[in-house]
């Protein structure tokens, strides 16, 4: 299938969320050290958390990170096919950048073979372009009732022959069984294209894992690559899954809290705030009491109606009524935005059943989903005291109008982004990425009632920590028995 014999390596997960996303990154980042030019792949994804890319399309965030530890500029074949989840069993289907249709899961098996399709043209693509193409499979390839018409491990793995290691995560237990019991379930041939274990997240005594190495090397024939030790504390952006664990911080002074709806996207636009030395941040669950907090920030949805029932039946309604009474301050981002508004119209049917649903009211504007997405890298000035430049991107189904509209938040190459009321304690606006520029961080924190005293760089530190991954990777992963799967360079 791969004409060019591109060399290529793709890293498979016993699970969801066993290190696969963070592996490709390192060796994303430890190729391009080595001077190679290398590019991420991601044949189908499913998350909600997304980003714009070059060519002006929608792929996984992870692709996104993955192509800034490779040093190159994100583009829609990285990721040719997205699945944006709006209820449980239907879904947005993303090809080559662009929203096509909705299905549900019965009719998108039916359809992957179209998909594959695309799948195969963005690796030819890739293929002629760069030295190295290094591939993230998505969740598990021992799913037996997903296997036929699989484009996501094994079969895509099958179709361009590609070598694949398998990664499982210590850190939740049953890491044997995973390794041996996926392997298991696999058919004789994808067992044959997996060339070594790596086992994640790994703390404690390497000396008493030892013996069980040994053991699941003699049982299965495949070498255990490396064990990668738990990196605490990585600002690295999530494919979709929330935060693990708090950030420790030995001293805070703003307190944010974020509600943790079901459909929540794009959380990733809060790390910043989730880093920063001098906030205390949280998201907030189902049945957890909203907290007293100095800024709540509404962050975007897939499914902004049904959030925002969730909202209400959670009694963050009234919370934030409590919250605004008391002086503290509110931002919506995105699916936010809309939920802060008078009125959500979706007469299209494009996020449920027809019709309308009040908002939380508390800026003067409605919002009409229409079937066209916005997708726009920007940039421009966040309107503020102290004014700062801002840089993102737009994703979103929703037009907006409304007198609230005249007093925007932020001034972008585009026009005019957003809202601000009158009283200055509620902020609106369609950007991802509000808080990732220094300037319009602490401007924001200062807006929220507190002045900063460090300066925090959410860029900077992101790329410190893919050298700190990638450092570790290095140490603890052994690449020689990959010598005929990546380029000499590769090897070190």
């Amino acid at each position: 299938m791969n004409e060019h014999r591109t060399p290529s390596l793709m890293v498979q997960g016993c699970t969801s969320d066993a290190g696969k996303t963070t592996l490709v990154a390192a060796l994303c980042r430890i190729l391009k050290r080595r001077g190679v030019r290398v590019a991420p792949f991601k044949p189908q994804n499913m998350a909600l958390n997304s980003a714009v890319t070059i060519d002006g399309g929608e792929i996984g965030r992870a692709q996104a990170l993955q192509a800034l530890a490779a040093g190159v500029a994100a583009h829609s074949d990285f990721n040719p096919v997205l699945l944006k989840p709006a209820t449980d069993r239907r879904a947005q289907v993303i090809i080559h950048g662009q929203a096509l249709l909705d299905l549900d899961a019965r009719d998108y098996h039916a359809y992957k073979p179209l998909a594959m399709q695309a799948v195969l043209e963005s690796w030819r693509r890739l293929s002629a372009q760069y030295e190295c193409l290094l591939v993230e499979g998505a969740g598990s390839p021992a799913e037996i009732n997903l296997r036929d018409r699989d484009i996501a491990n094994m079969g895509f793995a099958e179709a361009v022959d590609c070598p694949v290691i398998l990664i499982a995560d210590i850190d939740r237990g049953g890491v044997f069984a995973h390794l041996c019991g996926t392997l298991d379930l696999l058919s004789p041939s994808e067992q044959a294209r997996i060339k070594g274990f790596v086992i994640n997240r790994f703390r404690g005594d390497i000396g008493l894992l030892e013996s069980g190495l040994r053991w699941l090397e003699q049982r299965t024939g495949k070498p255990v690559l490396g064990v990668l030790p738990y990196l605490h504390g990585l600002y690295l952006d999530a494919e979709d899954a929330l935060p693990r664990e708090a950030e420790r911080k030995e001293a805070t002074a703003l307190r944010v809290v974020a509600p943790a709806y079901p459909r929540i996207s794009n959380h990733n636009d809060l790390d910043p705030l989730r880093f920063h030395p001098e906030v205390d941040f949280r998201f907030v669950g189902p049945n957890d009491t909203p907290p007293a907090c100095d800024l709540i920030v509404l962050p975007g949805s897939k499914a902004v109606q049904a959030d925002l029932a969730w909202l209400r039946a959670q009694g963050w309604e009234k919370a934030i009524a409590r919250h605004l009474r008391y002086g503290g301050k509110v931002i919506g981002i995105c699916g936010g935005l809309q939920m802060l508004g008078r009125q959500l119209h979706d007469p299209l049917a494009i996020e449920g059943q027809a019709g309308s649903t009040p908002g939380l009211g508390w800026l003067d504007y409605e919002t009409r989903l229409a079937a066209e997405k916005t997708l726009q890298n920007v940039s421009g000035e966040l309107l503020l005291p102290g004014s700062a430049a801002v840089s993102g991107y737009r994703i979103h189904m929703g037009v907006t109008q409304g007198p609230a509209l005249a007093t925007p938040a932020l001034q972008l190459a585009g026009g005019a982004d957003g809202a601000l009321s009158a009283d200055g304690q509620i902020l609106a606006t369609y950007c991802h990425g509000l808080f990732d520029s220094p300037a319009a961080l602490r401007a924001l924190l200062t807006w929220a009632g507190h002045r900063p005293t460090h300066d925090f760089d959410p860029g900077q530190r992101r790329e410190a920590d893919l050298d700190r991954l990638a450092d570790a990777v290095e140490q603890h992963l052994d690449l020689r028995p990959l010598a005929g799967c990546l380029p000499a360079q590769a090897l070190g």
